[in-house]
């Protein structure tokens, strides 16, 4: 039998029988409650630790302050109320006073709090008939453990697995991995430059530490791990991109780069220029680039998303820009022509010896014929500039040489897509990878950016051009609030100006929340807005609709666009000044963010209105009211939503944060990113560090280790 220290996968293959105390119901619990092996359960870690230096007594509890006691049980009993629903009602003390515990609806409580159980209470304290008690409150066995520092951990009522069984168990698991130890696949000298303690003594003091310090830098260490692991496989996906591919070294100077600087109405912001030198120095070189670049709302992402394709068709190549929706694929093809209407190519062929730069849209909406024609252009090198949706990455289109790509709202699209955009380019011509440029109007907390976009550089517009009118964002809640901001729109839309009025999301149904968009059109033609031309867009409306909805709002026609979240990217008119947003709590911040970015594009003073149905303060509301910094909303955002939902919609087969914080791990995320810069810059494969690459294979999708490390 081996005597070497216990790696990851070793503990992974031992099965949950052989820790003391899990015989086969108990085992089928924990199977059922996510823990299927002994590195599962030792990745269990607890949600808090109860420090029994430094307790609160039940005689020093405060009424209606939320409060932790440790408790033995005294008696429980069980009662039938008048309306015959169960209640339990059980007497605890701590030796400084006595308290009641009231459960309703929870009989299970009466076989479980049996007398002389230490049981950690947590709840709300208040007094009913002179006597203090909680209802309802969360309680955690703890047993007799009588550690200064006792963790809790998390428990399921269902599979009825408690925080002290987990707590045993865990003990017992450590107990028979220390003999062996357990093995550390990062190399001394990174622990080192870190202050890290090693991985046997994490595992050990994040579930046991004799001091609350011990527990942090368990956690420390632990979660470093964590990001390392993550941030090698997207150093690696970057380094072996950039090894196997051949790029294309564009010209980055030249008549038309040059001429479209030359011809542009306005000057550069300084952010501008900073971000196309970034990406000129990437189409320069002859690896293929990988860029994100993100921006706020009205930022300028449009022209340096042209300023990056005019590379490639300067120097003979096309240019794709696919969009997530078609307002915002019609939307870029009207920019785009306009901003490259006086520019002209040489062209040996023409009378004139220049042509106009060729931009055409492909989206369903195309018809057949016209599609054809566009098909066989693009083949023939024809099409210097396509932009369109994801009928650009369909089989039956072809590229002649697709020298950049351009992804917009690149949370919208997932891994694969981009992928198949890259292999059409790879496709055509010969061979070579095209320079990759995705963008977002969503602004990314620093560290979520690095962690689930590490595998592109980062370029970010944090500037906004001159001339952007200030948005005023205004709460708007009851029917007397209500009837002064329609008095307001009135008066705008009298004013010549125009106004959106978006209608809620009604959970994730499509038809009810088109249902809703319908309900709200015709009552506001009927009532507030009865006197103006009022249009209706929503997602299940014919692309041919939906582009004579546009026209007419574009064309002033039409005075008030009632719309879902259709128009959350790539509606831009400069003559509309107000917004509503109906329901406004019901929306996220980004997204309402991003909505509001509707407005505020001419010369007059732009407003938006949040309505919400409740009287309450809702952070997220209160988040756009006090600001129209998209990155400061984008902190406050990941401050309110934890971390789930960013590592959820991260790309398939990433490793989930669990002890990492994107808020406040700052520090490891960069630490960990340059340690994985240097590992995978001086050994590509990481053949020589054997326990690390296969850390990465047993924790990270079969998928995603064939990609990284087999050709």
């Amino acid at each position: 039998m081996s005597s070497a220290p216990l790696t990851l996968r070793d503990l992974a293959g031992i099965g949950l029988e052989r820790i003391k105390g899990v015989g086969e119901r108990r085992k089928e619990a924990l199977e059922s409650f996510g823990i299927g092996n002994v590195l599962e359960l030792l990745g269990t870690y607890p949600r808090r630790y109860i420090d029994r230096t430094n307790m609160v007594r039940i005689a020093d509890l405060v009424e209606g302050e939320d409060s932790l006691v440790v408790v033995e049980v005294v008696s429980t009993r069980a009662i039938r109320t008048k309306n015959r629903r169960s209640m339990v009602s059980c007497t605890v003390t701590d030796g400084s006073r006595k308290m009641s515990l009231t459960f309703f609806n929870q009989p299970w409580r009466d076989k479980q709090l049996t007398p002389g159980l230490q049981v950690a209470v947590f709840g709300r304290p208040e007094t009913h008939r002179g006597y203090l008690q909680m209802t309802n409150p969360v309680v955690d066995p703890v047993g007799d453990r009588t550690g200064r520092i006792v963790p809790i951990y998390p428990q399921s009522e269902k599979s009825r697995i408690n925080s002290w069984d987990l707590g045993r168990w865990i003990e017992d698991a450590l107990a028979k991995c220390a003999p062996r130890g357990i093995a550390d696949s990062v190399p001394p000298e990174i622990l080192g430059r870190h202050s890290l303690v090693d991985r046997a003594r994490a595992m050990h003091d994040i579930h046991m530490p004799e001091t609350m310090e011990a527990r942090a830098a368990a956690r420390r260490r632990l979660a470093f791990d964590e990001v390392l692991r993550v941030q090698l496989v997207l150093v690696a996906r970057k380094a072996r991109w950039e090894s196997e591919s051949a790029g294309f070294e564009h010209a980055t100077t030249g008549d038309l780069i040059d001429g479209f600087s030359a011809a542009l109405p306005f000057p550069l912001t300084g952010a501008q220029t900073r971000v196309i030198a970034e990406i000129h120095r990437d189409l320069a070189a002859p690896r293929p680039m990988h860029r994100l670049l993100q921006g706020d709302v009205g930022s300028g992402k449009t022209l340096v998303a042209v300023s990056t394709m005019l590379a490639a068709v300067q120097g003979g190549h096309q240019a794709a820009l696919m969009a997530p929706t078609e307002v915002l694929a019609d939307q870029h093809a009207m920019s785009v022509r306009a901003l490259l209407a006086s520019l002209r190519l040489p062209d040996d062929g023409d009378l004139f010896g220049a042509r106009a730069i060729r931009v055409e849209l492909l989206t369903s909406k195309v018809g057949a014929a016209e599609r054809r024609r566009i098909l066989a252009a693009l083949a023939a090198g024809e099409v210097d500039i396509v932009i369109g949706t994801h009928a650009l990455i369909q089989d039956d289109v072809e590229y002649a040489s697709l020298g950049v790509v351009v992804v917009d709202e690149q949370h919208r699209f997932g891994v694969e897509q981009r992928a198949r955009l890259r292999d059409k380019a790879l496709e055509s011509g010969d061979g070579r990878a095209p320079d990759v440029l995705v963008m977002t109007a969503t602004p990314i907390p620093r560290t979520a950016a690095m962690t689930v976009y590490g595998d592109l550089d980062v370029s970010v517009l944090d500037e906004m051009p001159p001339g952007r009118t200030p948005i005023r964002t205004r709460r708007v809640s009851g029917p007397l609030e209500e009837e002064a901001m329609w008095a307001e729109i009135r008066a705008r839309l009298d004013a010549g100006e125009q106004a959106y009025v978006v209608c809620p999301m009604i959970e994730e149904n499509e038809k009810r929340e088109v249902a809703s968009a319908e309900e709200t059109a015709a009552r506001l033609r009927a009532g507030q807005l009865g006197d103006y031309e009022v249009v209706l867009l929503h997602g299940r409306m014919a692309s041919s609709e939906k582009e004579a909805v546009m026209e007419s709002f574009r064309s002033r026609r039409a005075a008030v666009l009632v719309a879902t979240t259709v128009i959350e990217v790539g509606v831009d008119v400069p003559n509309a000044t107000a917004m509503v947003i109906l329901d406004a709590d019901r929306f996220g911040i980004a997204q309402l963010h991003q909505l509001r970015g509707r407005v505020g594009r001419g010369t007059v003073a732009s407003e938006c209105w949040l309505v919400t149905q409740s009287a309450d303060d809702s952070p997220r509301v209160e988040a756009l009211v006090g600001s129209t910094d998209g990155f400061v909303l984008a902190e406050e955002d990941l401050r309110l939503r934890g971390e789930g939902t960013i590592m959820g919609a991260a790309q398939k087969g990433r490793s989930d944060l669990v002890l990492a914080s994107l808020q406040r791990d700052l520090d490891l995320i960069s630490a960990a990113r340059e340690e994985a810069l240097r590992l995978v810059a001086a050994d590509p494969e990481l053949s020589g560090l054997a326990a690390m690459r296969d850390e990465l294979d047993l924790l990270f999708s079969a998928e995603d280790e064939e990609f990284l490390f087999r050709s």
